[in-house]
Protein backbone atom coordinates (compact mmCIF):
# COMPACT_ATOMS: atom_id res chain seq x y z
CA UNK A 1 0.00 0.00 0.00
CA UNK A 2 1.26 3.45 -0.94
CA UNK A 3 1.41 5.71 2.11
CA UNK A 4 1.61 9.50 1.92
CA UNK A 5 1.81 12.23 4.50
CA UNK A 6 -0.27 15.35 4.12
CA UNK A 7 0.45 18.55 5.97
CA UNK A 8 -2.05 21.22 6.92
CA UNK A 9 -0.17 24.45 7.40
CA UNK A 10 -0.66 28.11 8.27
CA UNK A 11 1.69 30.82 7.05
CA UNK A 12 1.71 34.49 7.90
CA UNK A 13 2.15 36.85 4.99
CA UNK A 14 4.06 40.14 4.91
CA UNK A 15 0.76 42.01 5.34
CA UNK A 16 -0.09 39.90 8.45
CA UNK A 17 -2.76 37.88 6.58
CA UNK A 18 -2.85 34.15 7.28
CA UNK A 19 -2.94 31.57 4.52
CA UNK A 20 -4.00 27.99 5.25
CA UNK A 21 -3.28 25.12 2.90
CA UNK A 22 -2.67 21.40 2.48
CA UNK A 23 0.36 19.83 0.82
CA UNK A 24 2.20 16.52 0.54
CA UNK A 25 5.58 18.32 0.58
CA UNK A 26 5.79 21.21 3.04
CA UNK A 27 9.32 22.31 2.14
CA UNK A 28 8.47 22.48 -1.56
CA UNK A 29 5.21 24.34 -0.86
CA UNK A 30 6.91 26.94 1.36
CA UNK A 31 9.54 27.44 -1.37
CA UNK A 32 6.74 27.93 -3.91
CA UNK A 33 5.03 30.52 -1.69
CA UNK A 34 8.23 32.46 -1.05
CA UNK A 35 9.53 32.45 -4.62
CA UNK A 36 6.22 33.41 -6.21
CA UNK A 37 6.03 30.15 -8.15
CA UNK A 38 2.32 30.68 -8.85
CA UNK A 39 1.34 34.26 -9.72
CA UNK A 40 -2.33 33.45 -9.04
CA UNK A 41 -1.67 32.30 -5.46
CA UNK A 42 -3.07 34.36 -2.56
CA UNK A 43 0.44 34.76 -1.15
CA UNK A 44 2.09 35.97 -4.39
CA UNK A 45 1.81 39.70 -3.62
CA UNK A 46 2.11 39.13 0.12
CA UNK A 47 5.61 37.63 0.20
CA UNK A 48 7.65 36.80 2.12
CA UNK A 49 5.67 34.31 4.16
CA UNK A 50 6.56 32.69 7.47
CA UNK A 51 5.43 29.26 8.64
CA UNK A 52 3.43 29.65 11.86
CA UNK A 53 1.92 26.18 12.33
CA UNK A 54 1.62 22.75 10.75
CA UNK A 55 0.30 19.29 11.50
CA UNK A 56 0.62 16.06 9.53
CA UNK A 57 -1.71 13.16 8.80
CA UNK A 58 -1.66 10.23 6.39
CA UNK A 59 -5.33 10.71 5.43
CA UNK A 60 -5.99 13.35 2.76
CA UNK A 61 -9.67 13.56 3.75
CA UNK A 62 -8.72 14.38 7.34
CA UNK A 63 -6.23 16.98 6.11
CA UNK A 64 -8.87 18.70 3.96
CA UNK A 65 -11.42 18.66 6.81
CA UNK A 66 -8.85 20.16 9.18
CA UNK A 67 -7.93 22.84 6.63
CA UNK A 68 -11.60 23.82 6.34
CA UNK A 69 -11.98 23.84 10.11
CA UNK A 70 -8.95 26.09 10.62
CA UNK A 71 -10.13 28.47 7.88
CA UNK A 72 -13.29 28.97 9.94
CA UNK A 73 -11.38 29.92 13.07
CA UNK A 74 -10.95 33.51 14.20
CA UNK A 75 -7.55 35.18 14.06
CA UNK A 76 -7.31 35.04 17.88
CA UNK A 77 -8.04 31.32 17.89
CA UNK A 78 -5.37 30.65 15.24
CA UNK A 79 -2.87 32.65 17.27
CA UNK A 80 -3.73 30.61 20.37
CA UNK A 81 -3.05 27.49 18.29
CA UNK A 82 0.41 28.82 17.35
CA UNK A 83 1.15 29.13 21.09
CA UNK A 84 -0.51 25.76 21.82
CA UNK A 85 -2.72 27.59 24.33
CA UNK A 86 -5.45 24.95 24.59
CA UNK A 87 -7.31 26.82 27.35
CA UNK A 88 -7.60 29.92 25.16
CA UNK A 89 -8.75 27.83 22.20
CA UNK A 90 -11.43 26.26 24.38
CA UNK A 91 -12.51 29.67 25.69
CA UNK A 92 -12.66 31.16 22.18
CA UNK A 93 -14.66 28.15 20.94
CA UNK A 94 -17.25 28.66 23.68
CA UNK A 95 -17.36 32.38 22.94
CA UNK A 96 -18.02 31.79 19.23
CA UNK A 97 -20.74 29.26 20.02
CA UNK A 98 -22.49 31.67 22.36
CA UNK A 99 -22.42 34.42 19.73
CA UNK A 100 -24.12 32.10 17.24
CA UNK A 101 -26.79 31.14 19.77
CA UNK A 102 -27.47 34.77 20.71
CA UNK A 103 -27.54 36.14 17.16
CA UNK A 104 -31.20 36.90 16.32
CA UNK A 105 -30.54 36.64 12.58
CA UNK A 106 -29.96 32.89 12.98
CA UNK A 107 -33.38 32.21 14.51
CA UNK A 108 -36.10 30.71 12.34
CA UNK A 109 -38.96 32.54 14.03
Amino acid sequence: MNSHNYTVYIVECRDSAYYIGVTNDLDRRLWEHNTGFNKDCFTYKRRPIELKYYETTNDIRQAILREKQLKGWSRKKKEALFKEDWQEIKKLSKSASLKLLNNPSTSSG
